[in-house]
């Protein structure tokens, strides 16, 4: 596919100051703007109910009102413990990107303050979980095994690809949560503080993207779009833990096939995921069997 964007290798330093000079503007300490010490509201929900994995069924509508916010603290604690993993690996990729370039530019500057804003991103999940009480979830264990092959060797392309795919579903999913007042008030400031500081990480990830794609071979496009697609799967597929269901009370194999078969929260998946699919595709990096599993994930 022939590309439509252009970005010229000599903007990759006028980008980098103007995102420095953002963060500079509008970056924020978690420990400090959010209170975690208030009380947790009884009749609020963890997140955008609509977001749920099971709204829109028939188990849902049966659900008291009470297992419908436990369910979504317990999916919103499960949301962002994914979101931990994959910024552990993000910040992996991108040292091992930075460490061979000049630390003078402003490139390597920007990206070592996304590392920084990475790390207080995960320690606000974290905290953000243990102030409703609940454990840590995380992706399964071989899932997380599989993941140091992919933080040890993804680079260029692929490595910001997978990053979109992780960054823009959430940044929809938390738009719409830090807008909703009938959402617990951390969630929603949790919510606003990673949107804000997540928009200058997605700029410097689609740039580098197009600068990165420009000269792949065919082979080497092919490879990465079927990595990328790999990546893609497992990060939407462990978005919800299993784990999620038995805390709000209910039959975990009868709530993961009504998830299956939820249309309402596949199209919900789509929807967060159009902009990164449109983008992608616009650079030649979607197609061929890696399709099949960004439709399996419902991203496609």
């Amino acid at each position: 596919m022939a590309l439509t964007r252009t970005v010229r290798t000599d903007d990759r330093e006028d980008t980098a100051e103007r995102l420095l000079a953002s963060a500079a503007r509008s970056s924020y300490d978690p420990a400090l703007e959010i209170d975690w010490d208030a009380p947790v509201p009884a009749d609020k929900y963890g997140m955008t109910p609509e977001w749920s994995s099971l709204y829109g069924t028939a188990l849902w509508e049966s659900m008291s009102e009470r297992q419908r916010i436990v369910l979504t603290q317990h999916e919103a604690a499960s949301i962002a413990g994914t979101g931990i993993w994959f910024e552990m690996i993000l910040m992996q990729m991108l040292v091992r990107d930075l460490y061979r370039r000049d630390p003078a530019t402003a490139y390597v500057q920007f990206g070592l303050t996304e590392i920084a804003d990475e790390c207080r991103h995960s320690t606000m999940f974290a905290r953000a979980a243990q102030h409703f009480g609940i454990p840590s979830y995380r992706p399964k264990r071989w899932i997380r095994e599989s993941g140091r092959l992919f933080k040890a060797t993804a680079g260029g392309a692929l490595a910001f690809g997978g990053t979109l795919f992780a960054e823009e579903i959430l940044d929809a999913m938390q738009r719409d949560f830090m807008r909703d007042e009938r959402v617990q008030p951390v969630t929603r400031t949790v919510s606003r503080i990673h949107v804000v500081e997540e928009s200058r990480h997605i700029r410097y990830a689609r740039e580098e993207i197009v600068r990165r794609t420009r000269h792949l071979s065919r082979t080497e496009r092919v490879r990465v779009r079927l990595q990328l697609g790999i990546s893609a799967y497992f990060v939407v597929t462990s978005l919800v833990h299993d784990d999620v269901y038995a805390a709000a009370g209910l039959d975990v194999a009868e709530a993961t096939a009504a998830v299956r078969a939820n249309t309402h929260y596949h199209d919900r998946l789509r929807e967060g995921a159009r902009r990164t699919i449109e983008f992608l595709d616009d650079v030649g990096l979607i197609g061929g069997p890696s399709t099949l599993l960004l439709r399996r994930a419902h991203v496609l």
